[in-house]
């Protein structure tokens, strides 16, 4: 057994993380934990490392199963004392947007005004006090899924008399304001060691909610990026990215989300509301895609930085196990 296992069930997005692995001569297997068992009272995994990147989105590719079925072995694995990286922690937040935003309101950082359903019975009252257009999200997602935006109350009342609305696969949703982007853009922020990495902005054309900086096409320009680090079954959605560095302030508010959440690789977006000026917090991701083309956009490989880290984490950890024994 190779000391460092990734998990990951889409076929295409980690292939650039693989390959620096691979040009480092680092020995790393993966599984899929959409297809996966393991025994409650077995013993240690021969392995030291663990790199959780199942996504919330596998729904999507007939993979829902592994959403439920990755935080039980997590916990397993940790509990063995193998070094998780977005472990259960990290991942509860991963597939809950209310446990994102009750973690922002606990930190005292703004987000959207929400409300959180699980039946429409409950909408109509969840609308009370929010500003229109709003937005019904599905409480587990994943690049934009399960989004649906309103203008009315008349049009919510219609989706819900047609049966129209998405809960997704927990059967949550959250009713939330709709924020107008300052500027046409939102910011992404990607950390590492809860640490910042780099930022972009993603101008937005109409109203797309598929942001995952990984399906981003275009540079500010109009020019196509490269698409190595893209999903490749991703639209061509007409988004424009660039680089861009946050004020100190915002980039310690995130790397603090970050290390309460116990996300050791993630990303989180925030949008500044053209309303008030408010810089509202409104993703919190431990799946991070980088953007595709990076050098050019950001000016460095983050797979470069990604691979520093794993080898650093697992040289730590050996150390520790060393010590131990």
């Amino acid at each position: 057994m190779k000391p460092i296992v990734i998990s990951h069930e889409h076929p295409d997005w980690f292939k650039p993380l693989f390959a620096e692995l691979e040009k480092r001569d680092i020995p790393f297997n993966t599984v899929n934990p959409t297809q996966h068992t393991f025994t409650i009272d077995g013993p240690r995994p021969e392995f030291d490392l663990y790199f959780n990147r199942m996504s919330p989105s596998a729904y999507l590719r007939d993979g829902v199963q592994g959403t439920f079925y990755t935080p039980n072995y997590l916990k397993f694995l940790e509990n063995h004392g193998v070094r998780v990286l977005n472990g259960y922690q990290a991942f509860t937040y991963e597939t809950s947007k209310a446990l994102q935003l009750l973690l922002l309101q606990k930190l005292g950082l703004k987000y959207p005004k929400s409300r959180v359903i699980n039946h429409n019975s409950q909408i109509v009252a969840a609308t009370e006090g929010l500003r229109f257009p709003i937005v019904i999200k599905a409480n587990i997602g994943g690049s934009g899924a399960g989004i649906e935006k309103f203008d009315s109350l008349a049009a919510v009342e219609e989706a819900i008399a047609n049966n129209q609305i998405d809960y997704g696969i927990d059967h949550t949703a959250l009713v939330q304001e709709f924020i107008p982007a300052r500027g046409g853009y939102i910011t992404r922020v990607e950390t590492i060691g809860g640490k910042f990495l780099y930022g972009i902005r993603v101008y937005l054309t109409g109203d797309s909610f598929n942001l995952c900086p990984a399906d981003i096409c275009q540079t500010t320009s109009g020019a196509e990026l490269v698409r190595n680090a893209c999903a490749v079954e991703a639209p061509k959605n007409g988004l424009r990215v660039e680089g861009f560095t946050p004020s100190a302030e915002i980039i310690k508010n995130i790397e603090t989300i970050m290390q309460h959440a116990q996300i050791d690789v993630g990303g989180i977006e925030y949008i500044i509301d053209d309303r008030d000026g408010e810089v509202l917090y409104y993703d919190i991701n431990a799946l991070s895609n980088f953007v595709a083309d990076a050098v050019n956009v950001i000016g460095f490989n983050p797979h470069d930085r990604l691979v520093d880290y794993l080898e650093a984490q697992l040289a730590a950890y050996s150390q520790i196990r060393e010590a131990v024994h």
